[in-house]
């Protein structure tokens, strides 16, 4: 795919993205990827701090390439009174503001509620933090592992007595980039009737998003006392549900989720008496008996390779899927088929390949544009757009503003 015009359902939509790393980013990129137009704004000389994690190819940050595609960018000290003023100038055109600071430091720098929707009343404001704008931990800083330890994910995760586990992507984050854009579709869905209505301040805590997420956490705690810790790969509210071996040395995961799945399952395996055992006569059975009902499927399929599993999975009509890595997605016929996984232009790398669009829409196609941008890429031509001129512009990136 080459670089185009936004195209998509949010096409002529405006974002700008003040934001950093992980979280507020992934909402923009949501928008862009669904055909806004977004401009992400970083500062001169460091640059977004995701630029300083891995993984990085030639000095060239790989995570900013996906987590920032479909964006143009430039730089732009925020805190310079000349970088305020010009931050006021783009605020104009734009109808989306996206910033995710530490509680309270737009407003150190005078860049406040007001000021912002002086220059645009219209203007929605997105602001993602971990723990929101009110509350004793307003102010705390926070990073993905503690939203997801205390939002009561990290708890739940784990081997059933053994430590609790960290996932290897901060999961939180991108739950949180969800909600922003979630939010920020809601208020332009109100403000699209009302011309003289003023946009509102969006407040998305990624721990709240978090929890939210996790839907039956919270009831399950009022009505019934019951706090969720972890047990490893098994599914807390199914049997059988967990991760087997094969006998090549491969893993699948399993779930009989409900009873027809289950009896279809027994049957695939060779042991329909399962079935009528009173020990797994019924779901509720079957999780008070589930380290019986594991350890007979377990064994069974340790005799089974995972082509022979997957036939036999296949014909009696049991979802389950092969544990996969990354090499496997690339090379699975339906990823393949769907384009899943796309290649995109990008003027540092040459070809890069990522995900594609999520969902696809019938009427109006989306699509990856543009990897993440480099640094202050595409500063001439946005300030040109403001009435900078040449001689301004190479004055601003002297002083250190752009």
């Amino acid at each position: 795919m080459t670089d185009t015009a936004p195209s998509g359902p949010l096409a002529g939509l405006r974002v700008l993205d003040i934001s950093t790393v992980v979280a507020g980013p992934f909402a923009s990129t949501l928008l862009a990827d669904l055909g806004a137009e977004v401009l992400k704004v970083e500062m001169p000389g460091s640059g977004d701090a995701l630029r300083r994690l891995a993984p990085h190819k030639d000095s060239i940050p790989l995570w900013c390439k996906v987590t920032n595609r479909n964006k143009r960018g430039i730089t732009l000290d925020l805190r310079k009174p000349e970088g305020k003023a010009l931050l006021g100038r783009l605020i104009e055109s734009y109808d989306v503001l996206v910033e995710n600071f530490r509680t309270g430091t737009l407003d150190d720098w005078g860049i406040t509620r007001d000021w912002l929707q002086a220059t645009n009343p219209r203007l929605v404001i997105l602001r993602v933090t971990g723990f929101g704008q009110t509350g004793p931990y307003r102010n705390n800083p926070g990073f993905a592992r503690v939203f997801e330890a205390m939002s009561g994910l990290t708890r739940m995760c784990g081997e059933e007595g053994g430590t609790p586990l960290h996932l290897g992507y901060p999961i939180s984050d991108a739950i949180g980039g969800l909600f922003g854009a979630i939010g920020i579709l809601a208020e332009l869905y109100r403000l699209k009737d009302d011309k003289t209505a003023r946009g509102q301040e969006i407040d998305c805590a990624v721990t709240e998003a978090m929890m939210r997420t996790l839907d039956f956490l919270a009831i399950e705690y009022d009505q019934l006392g019951s706090v969720r810790t972890q047990t490893g790969n098994r599914s807390q509210y199914a049997a059988p549900g967990n991760i087997y071996g094969t006998s090549d040395g491969k893993w699948a995961s399993i779930a009989a989720s409900t009873q027809s799945i289950f009896e279809r399952f027994c049957k695939a395996l060779g042991m329909p008496h399962l079935i009528t055992d009173p020990r797994f006569i019924d779901n509720p059975s079957r999780v008070k008996n589930w380290q019986a009902i594991d350890r007979i499927v377990a064994d069974a399929i340790s005799k089974l390779t995972l082509d022979e599993l997957r036939a036999l999975l296949h014909k009696y009509e049991v979802g389950f899927s092969p544990i996969y890595d990354a090499a496997d997605i690339f090379a699975d016929p339906h990823f393949i088929a769907r384009e899943s996984i796309v290649s995109v232009a990008d003027e540092e790398l040459g070809p890069v390949r990522m995900q594609c669009v999520v969902p696809r829409f019938s009427e109006t196609p989306v699509a990856v544009r543009r990897a993440g941008p480099a640094l202050g890429q595409h500063n001439d031509e946005i300030f040109a757009a403001l009435g900078l001129s040449a001689s301004d512009i190479a004055r601003l990136k002297a002083n250190g503003t752009i």
